[in-house]
């Protein structure tokens, strides 16, 4: 049933328990009643798709629709006529919308061939003549001595047909997060089919269940890392074709990988020839008229989320996705943008409602949201939706019934600016494990998060990744197996697997890596651009570093992979939040318990602790399951991993018993009680060790 109606009991819970919820609920019914009486409900209505653009007929004529309410005229011109600018006229009809049939040509073939350029030119009522790609289209390319990007007709004879059903929502999510452009040690742009044959494999056999895919969208500017959206519809054609995409999805699937697409409506690129800005020649097509309508941070156009063709034109290019190319969900770009009529600019949040609830809202981007998740998780119950939002919305991971934005999770943003703050200001010992707790654990209850010690956004030039603030210009010359590991290299590497496995274990209900971080990737990231002299030397992952058994860049990435595979095993994920029983500041401890799993940090720069005691709330025998210190993950094997710890009825920390271990410093140990079957992972390239779990 697509309307969405609250029973009464719920309203006056509603009222009673949050009343800032309510109004905007009501506003979402209101939506929804006005969609099922204008468009018949929302499942056609996101389904535009298929009637807007460009639509191959049965008897293959050629169906063409576009809204331009401020043009004069419209005409399509293209290969198909020889670029005649005024042969092919659309008609125009209510709302602003045109329309064109194209019969099939005399041997009942499509006018337009499959792979052939097209342009709608737009006649303004001010005399001008535009050339415009369709909103809609499904294809662009870009000549190599182009500036500006073609529309292409695609339509191929036989299109892929992808096989392998979509995996179950996973209950704990570990996501990759991944940019097919870089996936590549050579210094180029890499294609889909790259990334489908060489980096596939290896997100498998690192334990990730979920992969990010970034700068999908065509975006005609590389260096925006996808953030400047051109074609809303299209897939970015400078990897590959969409069927090459398609298969990317499907081989993931196989491999039981849930795959999300960054999507981005928070904004769009200023472009007018190949972009939606100005399509129709006005200002206020798909956008706000200026200064509204512009971001000026981000030098972008602004969506007004109040017109009922924008919220067509972005509804079902989220269905387009999940339908054309299978995709698993979405993670929403710049929603704290989108929250808010300041957009986060110069504004900072304490937590405070009145920051969140007030005339500083814009609500018709907040309906969008919460349409949008509403939508999605009616017609596709699995579907991940993800929020990028800084600000703390309350509810904004509360399911739309309870009057919130409906999202699953939302990034724990604070978590790598901790990270990275921690690195640059602090001495080691002068770090606060209470601090590094608070922050960790100050999450909403009940609104899950997705957890990070680092992601792109720490990769890009300008910043640095943890491995190069830990290790930086020694990682060029020392990480070697063949040589002495160096102090600067020994905490590096240790350090580096403490706070991702901390971030893991105690940091949210879910898990993100941005592609190469997990084996300390050196450098940074930067895409071609004037300023480097259109360089693609560091606009690549060097995945190589991995393979080279001399090198240390693979135990670190043994690590990661052993911590998502316990993690797989044991869940603590998907469990309740931990419960954190020491954070010894003097020690630099911190211990918690999470799924019956014990977790043992020992952060102390040069103390390591004998017969240390920590409590414990399930009694009985414990056993090492993961351990920084193992020489298979670069560190110095002091444990014995044959060694059974017995607690005691003695209560210690706010817990009913206790026990005493052994912790090394720079050192995390995870203890798991009662022991679990291993559930060993393969993968189709060169193995790397793997503890036994």
């Amino acid at each position: 049933m697509e309307r969405l109606f609250l029973f009464p009991v719920m309203v006056a819970l509603l009222v009673i328990t949050d009343s800032y919820l309510l109004p905007q609920y009501e506003l979402l019914q209101k939506q929804l009643v006005q969609l099922e009486e204008a468009e018949g409900g929302f499942d056609q209505f996101t389904r535009s798709y298929k009637t807007f653009g460009i639509q191959r007929k049965p008897d293959n004529s050629l169906f063409f629709k576009e809204w331009a309410p401020a043009a004069e005229a419209l005409f399509l011109t293209g290969d198909f006529n020889d670029w005649d600018k005024f042969s092919h006229p659309y008609t125009k009809k209510e709302f602003g919308k045109w329309e064109l049939i194209l019969p099939p040509k005399q041997d009942k073939s499509p006018a337009v061939n499959h792979n052939t350029k097209l342009k709608v030119v737009v006649h303004t009522k001010q005399g001008e003549r535009l050339y415009r790609i369709s909103p809609w289209a499904k294809y662009v390319t870009q000549e190599d001595t182009a500036v500006v990007y073609d529309w292409v007709h695609w339509d191929p004879p036989q299109p892929y047909v992808q096989i392998h059903p979509r995996p179950t929502k996973p209950r704990s999510l570990r996501t990759y997060e991944a940019h097919v452009g870089i996936a590549s040690p050579e210094g180029k742009i890499a294609s889909y089919t790259n990334f489908t044959n060489n980096v596939l494999p290896r997100i498998k056999d690192l334990g990730y269940n979920c992969i990010q895919l970034m700068a999908i969208m065509e975006h005609a500017y590389y260096a925006s890392f996808g953030y400047q959206v051109t074609s809303f519809f299209a897939a970015s054609s400078r990897y590959g074709t969409p069927d090459e995409l398609k298969q990317l999805i499907d081989v993931a699937h196989s491999m039981g990988i849930v795959v999300l697409l960054d999507v981005v409506h928070s904004h769009a690129s200023k472009n007018t020839e190949d972009g939606l800005n100005q399509f129709d020649g006005s200002n206020s097509c798909f956008f706000h008229s200026p200064p509204r309508g512009e971001h000026t941070q981000w030098d972008s156009r602004l969506f007004n989320y109040s017109s009922w063709e924008v919220l067509r034109f972005l509804l079902s290019n989220l269905r387009w996705w999940m339908e054309e190319y299978r995709f698993d969900g979405f993670r929403f770009d710049g929603v704290t943008s989108m929250l808010y009529h300041h957009h986060g600019i110069g504004t900072s949040f304490s937590g405070d409602y009145s920051e969140y609830f007030g005339l500083q809202v814009d609500e018709d981007s907040l309906v969008y949201l919460m349409l949008a998740n509403h939508i999605l998780h009616t017609l596709y119950p699995d579907c991940i939706t993800i929020a990028e939002d800084v600000s703390g919305m309350p509810a904004l991971c509360r399911a739309v019934q309870e009057g919130g934005l409906g999202f699953d999770y939302r990034l724990a943003m604070a978590i790598p600016d901790k990270w990275i703050q921690i690195l640059k200001e602090l001495k080691d010992e002068d770090w606060s494990m209470g601090n590094i707790v608070y922050t960790l654990t100050n999450r909403r209850f009940g609104e899950k998060c997705i957890a990070y010690a680092e992601s792109h956004d720490q990769a890009l030039v300008g910043d640095k990744s943890l491995a190069f603030w830990l290790m930086d210009k020694e990682m060029y010359t020392n990480m070697s197996s063949l040589v002495p590991m160096t102090h600067i290299i020994d905490r590096g590497i240790q350090l580096h697997k403490m706070i991702r496995l901390l971030t893991h274990g105690l940091g949210g209900e879910g898990y993100l890596n941005f592609m190469g971080n997990e084996f300390g990737h050196p450098e940074w990231l930067d895409f071609p651009r004037v300023g480097n002299n259109h360089s693609y030397h560091y606009a690549r992952r060097q995945f190589n570093l991995v393979d080279m058994d001399h090198l240390r860049y693979h135990q670190l990435y043994a690590f990661d992979r052993d911590m998502n595979r316990t993690e797989d095993k044991y869940g603590w994920l998907a469990a309740q939040p931990a419960f954190v029983s020491a954070k010894h500041e003097e020690d630099k401890v911190i211990v918690f318990d999470r799924a019956n799993v014990l977790f043992i940090f020992n952060f102390h720069p040069s103390k390591s602790f004998q017969n240390y005691r920590i409590g414990v709330e399930v009694p009985g025998k414990y056993k090492i399951k993961l351990d920084t210190d193992e020489t298979l993950y670069g560190g110095h094997g002091r444990l014995d991993h044959n060694t059974e710890f017995f607690s005691e009825s003695h209560p210690f920390n706010g817990r009913p018993n206790s026990m005493k271990v052994n912790i090394p410093n720079v050192t995390l140990l995870t203890h798991q009680n009662p022991p679990s079957p291993p559930n060993m992972a393969s993968s189709g390239f060169k193995k790397i060790p793997s503890a036994k779990l």
